[in-house]
């Protein structure tokens, strides 16, 4: 994701109450920065954050983790968030963001932390094979995520890649995960918890279908 510079997301972001600077201090501790100990989902690469901010501000039951690298794109994360709990009227405690390198996500979160799901939406393709031990969904990455999901853990994968796509699959399944949902064309699909994202929006209207899997940890 390419974005110009925005002088105003640092200091906008340091002074959000829901934005953690230095998330490593919470590892194995993030349920005491909610106002319940409730289930806790992640978003890795959460982008602009539409999708989190309708997410988290439909489900109040449950605590969010939205982790981007991008300053200029946490600062509108944090603003989306902040519309969409104005607009339901409701206090923003349930959804915590944070800048950090996905690839390194052991070094912020723990076992102990119980992560119940892990959203993955529209990541790097990484086409070239060489590249390929960057993607979000490869087995490298997936047994990291092993050690952070509670029992019966998901991941929740969007793509508008085939090759990513099928890869996944096969990532997943080496990885130990039971694929238990798999759409081709998610569009064209009777799926009604879909919650679509800025990407997503952009590959249908280019004709293109939107893969979706659930996978889970047994």
């Amino acid at each position: 994701m390419h974005l110009r510079p925005k002088p105003w997301a640092r200091p906008e972001l340091e002074a959000c109450g829901f934005f953690q600077a230095t998330p490593p201090v919470h590892r194995g501790q993030w349920h005491h920065l909610f106002k319940k100990k409730q289930p806790l989902h992640i978003e890795l690469g959460c982008g602009k954050g539409t999708f989190i901010a309708e997410l988290a501000s439909r489900h109040p039951e449950t605590n969010y983790l939205a982790i981007d690298l991008i300053d200029a794109v946490l600062g509108l994360t944090k603003r989306n968030i902040q519309a969409a709990y104005a607009d339901k009227n409701q206090a923003i405690d349930n959804v915590q963001i944070m800048s950090w390198d996905i690839e390194r996500i052991d070094m912020i979160l723990a076992p102990e932390d119980g992560v119940e799901r892990i959203y993955i939406n529209f990541c790097n393709p990484w086409p070239r094979r060489r590249f390929h031990k960057k993607r979000l969904t490869h087995t490298k990455q997936l047994e990291k995520y092993k050690k952070l999901l509670a029992e019966n853990g998901e991941i929740h994968f969007k793509t508008d890649s085939d090759d990513l796509f099928r890869d996944s699959i096969k990532y997943l399944e080496s990885a130990g995960f039971t694929i238990t949902t798999l759409i081709n064309d998610l569009h064209a699909a009777d799926y009604s918890d879909n919650i679509e994202t800025e990407h997503e929006r952009m590959f249908s209207d280019q004709g293109i279908k939107i893969k979706f899997l659930i996978a889970s940890l047994t």
